[in-house]
């Protein structure tokens, strides 16, 4: 079976997923022997939210659905594939998708340090990776849209926690603990949020809330 961007990015519609960017492997690398190309899947918007939320691990009432929902829907892909899924949860050992991602051309880091991507912008979130043994074309690499910015995420955190110097977790946590903080817990961080790329991404308002919810808990 010829294994190619255009097809996987086919499989992966059917979910609502996408390929948020990928890489070529280089040798000596700490990935599943074979590994050719690195491609990180993440959610496709508008869509992804409502398609999930109808599946049976977000209905079943058990722990963690999302990731269980990734594992099984990126899992059954890689076997189709005869690739490997790798996922940023469940370790250890934990896979460096941060890093991963910084090396896609897709991704940068962002003047408040979190990665903004081409498309989702500040609401970037890969699910896992497909580990190929074969080798598939990229597209060239873009532009961070940073540059072209005036930044308003190092000024729209509203309790100060997550700036250019760094994100202060205990302060975040904090301030969603008051009535002003309602609006980040319910809606999503208004960093993310102020982000133009973020705000042309259909992410909606719930999914938001719920991601939000599952970090304050």
């Amino acid at each position: 079976m010829s294994v190619t961007l255009d097809g996987i990015a086919a499989r992966l519609a059917a979910e609502r997923l996408e390929v948020l960017g990928g890489f070529a492997v280089t040798a000596g690398e700490e990935l599943p022997a074979g590994t050719r190309t690195l491609l990180l899947i993440g959610p496709a918007e508008p869509g992804f939210w409502a398609h999930f939320t109808a599946g049976p691990e977000w209905n079943d009432g058990a722990p963690d659905p999302v990731d269980r929902w990734s594992r099984r829907v990126i899992g059954r892909l890689a076997c189709d594939l005869g690739a490997k899924a790798l996922f940023p949860f469940g370790g250890p050992p934990w896979h460096p998708f941060y890093q991963w991602a910084l090396r896609c051309g897709t991704a940068w880091e962002s003047p408040v340090r979190l990665l903004v991507h081409v498309r989702q912008g500040l609401f970037f979130s890969a699910r896992g990776a497909l580990a190929l043994k074969e080798v598939v074309e990229m597209p060239e690499a873009g532009r961070p849209p940073c540059e072209s910015c005036t930044q308003p995420c190092l000024t729209a955190c509203p309790a100060g926690a997550l700036t250019g110097a760094g994100y202060d977790v205990p302060a975040c946590h904090s301030f969603l603990d008051t009535p002003e903080g309602r609006d980040c817990l319910t809606g999503g961080c208004l960093v993310r949020r102020a982000c133009p790329v973020s705000q042309s991404y259909a992410r909606l308002p719930e999914q938001s809330a719920y991601h939000m919810g599952q970090f304050h808990t």
